[in-house]
């Protein structure tokens, strides 16, 4: 294992690995399609668009997918077709579904709130395949009614293959298929749409924290949805409303989760301000047009040029690239998840860190964890007694936040109590 030490000063999303990252976007894709870089801006209300870049470009939706799969189950509760208490049953292929998922076991049933919830923030794999076998029969037929119903919108560049977005040839999407979606769902099912807004869901004594971070620190923000597989890079699409006015926001192919929430961040204050800015000028430009007191955005945006200008989004504070440490810490600990990106798992580190009180010495370390499929980074907040080990996790816990304490002779191994978030 490698462990891997973050700045503790302050509240700071993750570090950017330009070059790791690369190397995880172009290694083992999926099929021939590259990520398409693409985004668009359009009005809820009127179908306007504001801007765009690249939106018909085909690319993979990822996990946009399940914003498809939680329309046809939200037109099925409205139908009065399935109720929110009533139970689906989960089939050995659902349970068998790759990270993120619930952890579902075949032959249990669950409600479908709970299968909606753990999609809304976990991103679960194994629960839209749940809703899609109770709603389909199988998997298979509900993806053809997804692709139909799609159609019937409009969506013509988009064919879904599967109902989790899981890697596929065959599941392909543009940037304007995905706004058509996005503002389909806000407008068709008002009641529904509020499960987007939904910050935290607890499943089975696991707390799973919605993906979208911007929602924790963008004015208005309350929805939509995050992706990623390698072949599709970062996506996202969003929705938020100042002044009684609701955009929607879709930005495809991001080299990193904050280099993506940063654009998304930067597309809407703009169009918000009623200013259109040139796609090829956002990275250049985003420390400026989004500076307190000029942007609406609660985020303080610190520019990092290193590899082709990816931007680095840190709330407070200021975000610094990880650097090997000799030797893990040999006091007490607490692990606050295991990512497959370093990114993320610097950035839930942060979040955890920014919960607690400050005291010298606390930092946060990544551990990778390396296994024949794949390597997971740990995310860790060491340098603590065993005191301050349980009352950082009794907080985090409270505030609905994974935690696990790990004595010193834990320091290197894997915690099966800590959160997942594996692949969106």
């Amino acid at each position: 294992m490698k462990v891997f030490r973050v700045r503790s000063g302050g509240f700071l999303a993750s570090a950017v690995f330009p070059l790791i990252l690369a190397s995880a976007l172009s290694g083992g894709a999926e099929s021939a399609l590259a990520a398409k870089h693409s985004s668009i801006v359009i009005d809820a209300q009127t179908g306007q668009v504001l801007s765009e870049s690249n939106a018909d470009a085909v690319t993979y939706p990822a996990s946009l997918t399940k914003m498809m799969t939680l329309y046809l189950t939200f037109d099925a509760l409205e139908r009065k077709e399935i109720t929110l208490d009533q139970r689906f049953p989960v089939s050995a292929h659902a349970a068998a579904q790759e990270p993120t998922k619930l952890d579902l076991v075949a032959g249990e049933s669950v409600p479908v709130r709970d299968l909606i919830l753990g999609i809304v923030t976990q991103s679960a794999n194994d629960a839209a395949v749940v809703l899609a076998e109770g709603l389909g029969g199988t998997e298979h037929a509900f993806a053809e009614k997804m692709t139909h119903v799609a159609h019937a919108m409009g969506m013509e560049h988009t064919n879904y293959d599967n109902a989790s977005g899981l890697p596929d040839p065959l599941q392909r999407t543009t940037a304007r298929d995905t706004a058509v979606l996005a503002r389909r769902l806000y407008l068709d099912f008002p009641r529904e749409y509020k499960y987007f807004a939904t910050e935290d869901f607890t499943y089975h004594g696991v707390t799973y924290g919605n993906h979208n971070h911007l929602m924790n620190s963008f004015r208005g923000m309350d929805g939509i949805k995050t992706g990623f597989i390698r072949a599709s890079g970062f996506n996202l699409a969003a929705s938020a409303v100042r002044n009684d006015r609701r955009l929607i926001g879709v930005v495809m192919g991001g080299q990193s989760a904050h280099s993506r929430d940063l654009k998304m961040a930067a597309l809407l204050n703009t169009a918000f301000a009623g200013k259109i800015m040139p796609d090829n000028q956002m990275v250049a430009s985003n420390a400026r047009a989004m500076r307190p007191g000029q942007g609406e955005s609660t985020l303080h945006v610190l520019a990092h040029h290193a590899a082709h200008a990816v931007a680095n989004l840190s709330p407070i504070g200021q975000a610094e690239a990880a650097t090997p440490v000799r030797k893990p810490n040999t006091g007490w600990s607490i692990q606050v998840g295991a990512y497959r990106q370093k990114a993320a798992a610097a950035h839930a580190g942060s979040i955890a860190l920014s919960h607690l009180p400050a005291e010298r010495g606390k930092a946060v370390v990544l551990v990778a964890a390396h296994s024949k499929r794949h390597t997971t980074y740990q995310a860790r907040i060491v340098n603590l007694t065993e005191k301050q080990a349980q009352s950082a996790c009794h907080i985090l816990r409270r505030a609905h936040r994974a935690c696990a304490v790990l004595e010193p002779s834990m320091q290197m191994a894997a915690s099966p109590a800590a959160s997942k978030n594996l692949a969106e």
